[in-house]
């Protein structure tokens, strides 16, 4: 009997859902942080503890692992050497298939057909799969890119409040609310600057969400500068062939009310996650048929 493990590892989680040949799930497995910059060792550890966690639940024999075929999305493989170092990852698996987590998120939002994805989290990238081609458009990491991302407004409103704070423009009630986090004080909020993360700056993105559909006049230029980006991203997955598209991440279901009818008209639900994806990756849907 076979069985299908799939592995979704990302920048702030790791997760694991393990099946048997006829879908049934019976076993799964959380984690921290497991993307590939946090190092290979760390990451390799990460994929084990939730692999086994998933094993152990499923109560598997030995002979039984052997028999699974997994799949794993791994935010960051696409760095220099990282995909030819995961090839000395050792898991007592039938066969492990490696691809990115925008990758997985693609294949389960459209059932492993053609679509695309736009991830709106702390990050942004769009995964398009379209007339025999997967590619990512954007992507490329923050401050550079990840327009439209929670990293994205966190920035431009960290920009407003020492701006405010300065007097060179006029201060709102989202200034207020950033700055407060810091005392008011600008050596703090810089201080707080020379080690923040995407992940910190995303922090302050339900924030400027509140305060623009509170019509905080800042919020909304900075909301409605980042729907901008986002339209323009949903266009070019539909001129790059793409037939479908699903808004995907933590942030998409509070910038949705912000497109145009038309733009969201265009847009479908996805049909399962990326954990869905990373078991078509590792050969589930094939087995099954």
């Amino acid at each position: 009997m076979s069985y299908f493990l799939g592995i979704d590892a990302g920048g702030s989680n790791c997760r694991a859902r393990l099946i048997a040949a006829d879908g049934t799930v019976i076993g799964t497995g959380q984690g921290g942080t497991a993307n590939a910059r946090i190092g290979l060792e760390p990451l390799y550890a990460t994929l084990r503890a939730v692999s086994d966690q998933a094993i152990t639940q499923a109560g598997l024999a030995r002979d039984q692992v052997a028999a699974i075929r997994a799949g794993m999305g791994i935010a960051g493989i696409s760095r220099p050497g990282v995909r030819s170092a995961l090839a000395d990852f050792a898991f007592p698996f039938a066969s492990v298939a490696y691809e990115t987590d925008a990758f997985i998120a693609n294949l389960g939002a459209h059932g492993g057909a053609d679509g695309a994805i736009l991830i709106l989290g702390t990050g942004s990238i769009a995964q398009v799969r379209a007339k025999g081609r997967d590619f990512t458009i954007g992507g490329y990491g923050f401050p550079i890119s990840d327009e439209g991302s929670g990293a994205a407004l966190g920035l431009s409103a960290m920009r407003h409040a020492l701006r405010a704070l300065d007097g060179r423009t006029r201060a709102t009630p989202l200034s207020r609310a950033v700055t407060e986090r810091f005392g008011h004080d600008t050596a703090r909020a810089i201080a707080w600057m020379d080690a923040a993360s995407p992940k910190d700056y995303g922090s302050f993105a339900p924030l400027v969400m509140d305060h623009a559909e509170a019509d905080d006049a800042i919020a909304r230029s900075i909301v409605e500068d980042a729907v901008q980006h986002i339209e323009r991203f949903i266009e070019t997955i539909f001129e790059r062939g793409a037939t479908r598209c699903a808004l995907l991440g933590g942030l998409a279901p509070r910038m949705q009310p912000w497109l145009r009818a038309r733009t969201v008209a265009g847009l479908s639900a996805p049909m399962g996650d990326a954990l869905d994806g990373a078991l078509l990756l590792a050969g589930y849907r094939r087995a099954a048929q």
